[in-house]
């Protein structure tokens, strides 16, 4: 009986110096895809993106401006400047376009495709060989018995954080 106490008594032990152990080291990961070097890189500026394309819808312009802000500021550590910014990113909304994507039995159009593109410049003066000039496109499907005014704010809105993302993987992320 004596002995069971004692193994009784070891495997307590053990689990305690186990659960104490565990609760002590903690891994902690950080995925939001910036890897940038602090010591070289400390500013950004990013310029309006003004609306080049002949089809406009006048929200998006800041809806875009906004989200591409928030996410440099949410996901590093840079400051954002005005003028000569150690990274700098600048462009135009050049396409903002619909058209059918798809036809029912009757003929008529059952789905509509927009379609939103932007052309960005990025200039690393840290690094010039990361410097691009690249255009970014996004597309969303509506059912084509909705009219574009009731759905253009969510579907230009989910285009545009597509968008941020691809932008933000192209110039900081160096995935």
């Amino acid at each position: 009986m004596d002995w069971i106490k004692k193994m009784f008594k070891s495997r307590i032990v053990y689990m305690l110096s186990c659960a104490v152990l565990l609760a002590a080291c903690s891994i902690s990961y950080k995925f939001n895809g910036a890897s940038i070097d602090y010591t070289k890189t400390k500013t950004i500026q990013i310029s309006q993106f003004p609306i080049r394309s002949a089809y406009v819808w006048a929200p998006m312009q800041a809806i875009f401006n906004n989200q591409l802000t928030d996410v440099f500021s949410r996901q590093t550590k840079l400051k954002q400047v005005n003028r000569n910014g150690d990274l700098q990113i600048s462009g135009e909304i050049v396409e903002y376009s619909q058209f059918n994507k798809a036809v029912s039995a009757d003929g008529y159009s059952s789905q509509v495709q927009l379609k939103m593109t932007v052309n960005v410049r990025f200039v690393n003066n840290a690094n010039h060989n990361e410097d691009f000039e690249q255009k970014f496109s996004a597309t969303s499907l509506y059912d084509a018995s909705q009219q574009l005014t009731a759905v253009q704010e969510d579907l230009v809105t989910q285009m545009v954080k597509d968008l941020v993302d691809q932008i933000f993987n192209a110039t900081v992320a160096n995935w």
